[in-house]
């Protein structure tokens, strides 16, 4: 028995199970690590310095896998911004055929990435977002519930209320993202109205991902609080693992008219990248969403990814079909 959708259909995967873009960690062997177990990975862009190191990661991901995969161009308003047009082009001309787009008025990109036959997924945090991408003609949606990691928008709307508004709506494949990481959450959401999960935090905690052993087994005994929100006065709200680091920005929030200026030292990219690499948990801020909870173990990718398939279809065929009387 396998599980198909309408998300497997598209991307011809064979599992309805994606791995999103994520700082640091999208990159080759956790991508096609992901790839090979039937799932939808994707490389994250802006990983990589430049456009060429973009190229070269994606022969490097070819070279372990001839399963689809796709790269992830999240696009944020920047005083310097990334070359993202280069950044698009190197995608386009290594061949990818599936995006996962995020972030500020993908127009452009998505225009391009059309015009050469990719696919594009949107990720987005609210339903008049997702509105707004189908109508710029993107193929999926990604739509992302208060409980991620990450950017969660500023509506604060759980999955279970997001999921089904969105699913009211949306006539295009829909992939549920935040809070998902076992079988119960992959049924609930095709129960929701999506056609398949988006998974993050769940996928750092796998042998794979190039993440330091030491903050994998923080995942693994922290629990579903071990969260906080940050940058919610400067009402741009993310996400990330409670610590020593992400209590100091909360508590200059508290006192009122923080700036950014003022965090921007604690809050710096090249800190949270040291976390991964050097496995102090407070070294810097790192994503980390609700699902911690729901982590107990640091599994191989395709382990993982069979046991929710699995435990899925039990779940179907056991505990729900035995409901209907």
């Amino acid at each position: 028995m396998a599980i198909k959708t309408r998300i497997t259909e598209l991307f011809g995967i064979e599992h309805p199970i994606a791995q999103g873009g994520m700082q640091w960690v999208g990159r080759a062997e956790l991508v096609s690590a992901v790839a090979n177990a039937g799932a939808l990975g994707f490389i994250t862009a802006l990983t990589q310095p430049t456009p060429e190191a973009l190229a070269k990661e994606i022969v490097r991901c070819r070279e372990m896998t001839d399963k689809p995969f796709g790269v992830n161009l999240t696009i944020l308003p920047a005083i310097t911004p990334p070359p993202y047009a280069e950044y698009r082009a190197a995608i386009i001309e290594s061949g990818v055929k599936i995006v996962e787009t995020a972030g500020y008025k993908p127009q452009e990109h998505v225009d391009e990435f059309k015009k050469h036959g990719v696919k594009v997924i949107h990720k987005c945090t609210a339903v008049r977002h997702a509105l707004s991408a189908e109508r710029m003609g993107v193929d999926a949606i990604s739509i992302d519930g208060f409980e991620c990691a990450g950017h969660p928008g500023e509506d604060d709307i759980p999955g279970l209320i997001l999921i089904p508004a969105a699913a009211d709506k949306i006539k295009i494949p829909m992939l549920a993202s935040g809070a998902f990481g076992d079988a119960r959450g992959l049924v609930a959401a095709l129960a929701l109205g999506a056609d398949g999960v988006n998974m993050g935090t769940r996928f750092c905690a796998t042998v794979e991902a190039p993440i330091h052993q030491r903050v994998k087994e923080q995942m693994v005994a922290n629990d579903e609080r071990a969260t906080d929100l940050i940058f919610r006065t400067l009402h741009n709200t993310a996400r990330v693992a409670r610590n020593a680091i992400s209590q100091q920005v909360v508590e200059i929030e508290r006192r009122g008219g923080a700036q950014f200026e003022d965090v921007r030292e604690l809050v710096a990219g090249a800190r949270g990248r040291k976390v991964y690499e050097e496995g102090d948990p407070d070294l810097g801020i790192w994503s980390a969403g609700m699902v911690q909870g729901l982590i107990h173990d640091i599994p191989t990718v395709k382990e993982l990814v069979d046991r929710i398939i699995s435990e899925a279809e039990g779940l179907i065929k056991n505990r729900l079909s035995g409901m209907v009387v």
